[in-house]
């Protein structure tokens, strides 16, 4: 299934010019290509049309209190880095006061703002998994749903309910293929039900009734409301948003250009934590 999946998402890679929320607020833009020679890149932040709504910071004490890595374990681990070193303005953008989403101490955080019903998005998780299962151990990968309105904000909800409930890594590619490849979700081709989207939780061993209540729970309220500040904060200009330790939005001209910029970044950071 998984490479009738990703057979489907290259059949698609032509249309993914932008991905919008279901209000048209969003301008959700990402690379058409994911080949080194593409050359779309992504919109710059100034074109952002979206601001999400501020909410409540995410408490993330369990997060800290899980891991710091020694410091001599990052030189033991270099990372392979391909290309030039990445230029601020043209390959990454500087966020003003940016801060980590879930600090966990020792541990340099990499995030990917994304959407369930993003095209784009759909097309760049066969490489942003394999990728995020390579990286170093001092580094915290961590998905953040866009919360755009609408649909967007449903299965940004169901993300959280479904990580509540222990089974967001095991369904996570799962939905994807649900909604782009074998279309059995609706995603913004036509807005699905919060029962439809707990229906599809139900087929991997989920409570219908159970899924449906967390979703709008008092916990995943509250991490959706950061999420939202956090993307705010961030200054991101579409989905999907790779973020290193709260302090740089990645740009590139690929997906692929995405994820090896994000490297450099990664292994500044880590060296820069060695150091302290």
């Amino acid at each position: 299934m998984k490479t009738r999946y990703a057979l489907t998402l290259v059949a698609l890679l032509p249309i993914l010019a932008a991905c919008k929320a279901d209000d048209g607020t969003a301008n959700v833009t990402a690379p058409a290509d994911t080949t080194p020679a593409a050359e779309t890149a992504p919109a710059d932040a100034t074109d952002a049309g979206t601001t999400p709504a501020e909410g409540s910071e995410q408490a993330a004490g369990a997060e800290q209190a899980a891991g710091s890595e020694a410091a001599p374990a990052v030189a033991a681990t270099p990372m392979r880095l391909t290309g030039p070193e990445p230029v601020a303005g043209t390959d990454y953008v500087v966020i003003e006061n940016g801060q980590p989403f879930q600090p966990v101490t020792g541990k340099v955080e990499v995030v990917e703002i994304f959407g369930y019903v993003c095209p784009a998005c759909a097309a760049f998780q066969p490489l942003v998994g394999p990728w995020k299962a390579g990286l170093p151990g001092d580094v915290n990968f961590v998905y953040v749903p866009a919360m755009f309105g609408g649909t967007w904000d449903d299965y940004g909800r169901a993300f959280y309910a479904a990580q509540t409930l222990g089974v967001q890594e095991k369904t996570h590619e799962a939905l994807y293929a649900a909604i782009h490849a074998e279309q059995t979700l609706k995603g913004e081709r036509g807005r699905d039900s919060v029962d439809d989207i707990a229906g599809f939780y139900a087929k991997h061993g989920v409570d219908a009734k159970q899924f449906t209540a967390t979703m709008s729970s008092f916990a995943v309220n509250a991490k959706t409301n950061a999420a939202k500040q956090f993307a705010q904060r961030s200054q991101i200009s579409g989905t999907p948003s790779i973020i290193i330790d709260g302090k740089y939005l990645v740009k590139g001209k690929s997906f692929q250009d995405y994820l090896r910029i994000a490297d450099h970044l990664i292994a500044r950071e880590r060296a820069a934590k060695a150091g302290n």
